[in-house]
């Protein structure tokens, strides 16, 4: 027989796994739960009614969390001349080049974004294999291959996530860190889901949003009415 912590069994007090929930509902609930030793994320798992293996029904943008995620974005930015001056001006933390690609393919991480002016992109497109496992590439439709350098930078650090439908139809994203007030966390979520709604392709059929989970890092997974964040 598994042996539940105290933590386990105080969660289970509070949560109905029956109940299907109004976001705030459950934010609260989830600031409820007792707290790890550390800053819980809040994430989000949304289940759509795509079909990702047509390329007409891949959904993927991006999107300015209001309050942004709570995450310390290390930026890797590939630029030259005045745009790598631009990039550095307006908060990015590395600036790449050849040697910065090899560093790369001998294991350096140190970063968790990407950004690159078009004209980068054919020494970054070298570490395809490498980066597009990692969700790193940069990419036009994520807008993280552009020439207003300056701009993305700030929008990046400030906030900007992306999201992207996966193989099962499904989004899974960080929106929050625990630490959040309950109206901050909520915003948050609102905006997300929100933008993949407007995302919506042309050609899918039937229910687009069809159920709607939110989790912190070790607590609960809750249920939510998913017309209480439209």
């Amino acid at each position: 027989m598994t042996h539940k912590t105290k933590r386990i069994k105080e969660i289970e007090k509070l949560v109905n796994t029956e109940k299907v929930y109004k976001i705030e509902e459950a934010v609260d609930v989830l600031m409820q739960c007792p707290a790890p030793k550390f800053d819980e994320s809040v994430e989000i798992a949304l289940k759509t009614g795509v079909d990702p293996k047509k390329s007409d029904q891949q959904v993927r943008g991006t999107v300015s969390l209001p309050h942004g995620t709570g995450r310390v974005i290390k930026l890797l930015v590939f630029a030259k001349g005045e745009k790598l001056q631009e990039a550095l001006d307006a908060g990015a933390d590395f600036i790449g080049d050849d040697e910065t690609i090899e560093r790369i393919k001998n294991g350096w991480f140190d970063f968790n974004a990407i950004l690159a002016t078009p004209d980068m992109m054919r020494i970054v497109g070298t570490l395809g294999k490498i980066l597009g496992p990692r969700n790193l590439m940069p990419s036009p439709k994520a807008g993280t291959v552009t020439n207003n350098v300056a701009q993305a930078v700030k929008e990046i650090k400030g906030g900007k996530v992306e999201f992207k439908v996966d193989k099962n139809a499904c989004f899974n994203n960080i929106v929050a860190k625990r630490s959040f007030t309950k109206d901050q966390i909520v915003e948050n979520i609102k905006t997300l889901i929100n933008a993949i709604s407007r995302a919506k392709p042309a050609s899918a059929k039937g229910q687009f949003l069809q159920s709607l989970y939110v989790s912190s890092t070790m607590g609960p997974g809750l249920k939510i009415d998913i017309q209480s964040v439209l």
